[in-house]
Formats: C-alpha cells, structure tokens, sequence
C-alpha cells in the first residue's frame, strides 16, 4: 500500500495560503514546498547532500527522459531511481505528457496514447498512459503524475477541448493501472492533472472531471506554456479555489520566485522550476538584492560574496571575483557554485514563507517580498502582477 498522506498544518485567516505536511515513505515534505527538477535523475551538477544541505525536501524527475535513456527497467533491476541516484528523500516523477509534446519529433496524438520519436536518435516509440504509470512504478515514485495532453498556447478553444476531454479519459486509464498490482515497482500516489487553457469555464468544467476520478492529489498543469504571465496567476487562482482542500495542490513548471510567493497564497502546495540551475549555468544568481549577473565586468574584482545575506555554501567561501573568473573560464565548478547557491535562496524563501504562513503574516511577508523585487529579471521580461 502507498505510504502516502497530507494533512494541513496552518491556515492564513485572511487568504486561502496554508502550510502542510506530505507523507511519502521515503520522508515528510513540508509544504508549501519547492521541488528542484532533476529531470534525468540528477538535478545538475549537484550531488543529494549539496540538496538536502539546501534544504530540499523533494525533487522531481521525468518519466519520458529516464523511459529513453538508461531505460526504466535498468534502473528498476538497480533498486529504483532513489538507489540509482543517491538520493533518500521523495520523488516527485512527471508522466512524460510535457516532453512528448515539447520535444519529440513527428508526434501523433491517437486515442491510445502518443507515437513520437525520440529527440536522442529518431527511434520510434508509443507512450500511452499505462506504460507512463508503469515507468514511473519501475523508477520507485514517491508521487506520480497522470498522462496528460498538455497543448501549447496560443491554442483555439476548440483545440483545447480536445485536449482536455482526452485527458480525462486517460486519467481514468492512469487510475486503473495504478490499481493493478505490480511486482517489483511502486505504488506511490497519483495526482491528476487540471488542464483548461487560458479559459476558465474549460478549467472549472475539468475540475469537476478530475476530481470526480478520486486522486490522492492534484497538479494545475498547462501553465507557463506560451501564455503571458499575467495569465498564469489568474489561471491558477480560479483553478486552486475549485480543488479539493484535504487534497495537495501542485502548480507544474513554476516559477520565479515572486511567482511562487504569490500562488502559495491561491492555496497551492507544490512548485517546480528548472529556473534556479539553468541561470546558475548561465551566470544569473538570484539574490535578497536582486538579480546578480556574476559575468559582469563590474564583478572582476569585487572581494565580496554573491548575497551577503546568504549562508549558503558558495557565499561563505567564494567572492563575485572568483565566481566571476570561474563563468569566464567556462570552469564547470561554476555551474556547481552558482546552482548550489540558486537552490539555496529558493528553499531560504520556502522556509521564511512557510514560517510567515505559520505566525498568520502572509499578507506581510508577501507585501515586503514583492517590494523588495528579488528576482527583478534585470533586462529580461519583468512580471506586471499586483498583490
């Protein structure tokens, strides 16, 4: 039987924000939480004590690119992805759905499932929502995802209907072989997937769809996927307000941390990004000042740490000049200094929100973080929302 459990801790009295604890048999997650991407088993560069010495609780990987490269049943013949990995906490896997329809070559979408190519070497292959479920079983997931048609935006009304009725019925499908027994795998817990697009009577209408499926939790996926960001927060707020409230609630694919701040305060859960170690990789630190572009040439002899408010690995032993040469020299001990840093300020402002929710400050705490403009993206698009 899954181990799995979620009970809320804490309420704000004045929004729909609260605190929580999931329990998975790999550990208790303390919500809402941040989940670092570690798409092929690894989130990059960075080794599990580097993640939990962070604070991570949970990270999250991906079905479609562990399915294509080592293959499920290797890493299930080598004692699951926790084993496999090194990484004793919870994990969170992605059904696949996005990756299919993002990155495979020449899919075709079929009642069944989705035949696609593979973006490695062209090979053909069929992803179907039993096999997800039984992917995801092999790699030993504390949670699984629901296969889902997530459509790209812009998309017509009538396109993401479509997508929208198929999910539903592949979710019953998900069900279904997560109820058959399995020898070997899992049998973590399984969220559905709200999909809807940008149009909110498509979003409540799923809703009662998924939910009439019965989960052990629910994701709100299609967002950041094309669409303004000003539509995401409004996408999520009439979407979380309809689920279940003895149920997790989990945003897919955000954000910055502006974003997150905001949403918990819709009630959700959960949040995933590959934001904090791919603009480490690129030489973006997020900071409690900003935005840090450690590239700059105005960091080349600056003795000081990357945030003097951090305590983070990086800021206590490494200058801006230093992290600045290492970027320069294309050193991968960048990429590593950079993300353990950008995954440090992510769970920092998980803990200070958590704690804020805790002691009924939210409104506070979200007022002072916004005007504060930590992740100010500093040329990049900047986000028009309002508390």
């Amino acid at each position: 039987m899954s181990a799995f459990s979620f009970e809320v801790e804490s309420r704000d009295t004045a929004t729909p924000t609260r605190t929580g604890r999931i329990g998975t048999a790999h550990g208790v997650v303390e919500t809402p939480a941040f989940m670092p991407v570690g798409t092929r088993g690894v989130v990059k560069s960075l080794t599990g004590d580097e993640l939990r010495a962070a604070g991570t609780s949970i990270i999250l990987a991906n079905t479609y690119h562990l399915y294509l490269r080592p293959g499920h049943e290797v890493i299930r013949d080598l004692g699951g992805l926790h084993r496999f990995a090194a990484w004793d906490g919870p994990i969170l896997t992605d059904s696949g759905g996005f990756q299919v329809f993002s990155l495979a070559a020449l899919r075709n979408v079929k009642e069944d499932g989705v035949e696609f190519r593979s973006h490695l070497d062209g090979s053909a292959h069929m992803l179907t929502p039993e096999l997800s479920v039984g992917i995801q079983r092999a790699l030993g997931s504390d949670i699984m995802m629901a296969f889902d048609e997530c459509p790209a935006q812009p998309s017509t009304r009538e396109a993401t209907l479509a997508a929208t009725e198929r999910t539903t019925r592949w979710a019953a499908r998900c069900l279904n072989a997560a109820s058959e027994p399995d020898a070997g795998g899992s049998e973590g817990a399984l969220f559905g997937i709200v999909q809807g697009g940008v149009y909110e009577d498509l979003r409540r209408r799923h809703v009662s769809e998924i939910v009439s499926l019965g989960f052990d939790g629910y994701a709100i996926g299609g967002v950041s996927v094309g669409e303004p960001r000003e539509e995401v927060r409004r996408i999520v707020e009439a979407t979380a307000s309809l689920l279940p409230a003895d149920r997790p609630r989990y945003v897919m694919g955000v954000g910055r941390p502006r974003e997150i701040v905001l949403l918990a305060g819709c009630g959700v859960d959960l949040f995933d990004c590959v934001l904090p170690t791919r603009n480490a990789r690129n030489g973006q630190l997020f900071t409690s000042r900003g935005i840090l572009n450690i590239k700059r040439q105005e960091h080349a002899r600056d003795a000081g740490p990357p945030d003097d408010a951090c305590g983070c690995f990086t800021c206590r032993t490494y200058s801006r000049a230093y992290l600045r040469h290492l970027f320069q020299s294309g050193d991968i001990l960048s990429a590593r200094l950079n993300s353990i840093h950008n995954v440090h300020y992510y769970q920092s402002v998980m803990a200070r929100l958590r704690a804020a929710i805790r002691e009924d400050r939210y409104g506070p705490f979200r007022d002072s973080f916004l005007a504060e403009g930590q992740d100010a993206p500093g040329g990049e698009e900047e986000l028009n929302w309002t508390a």
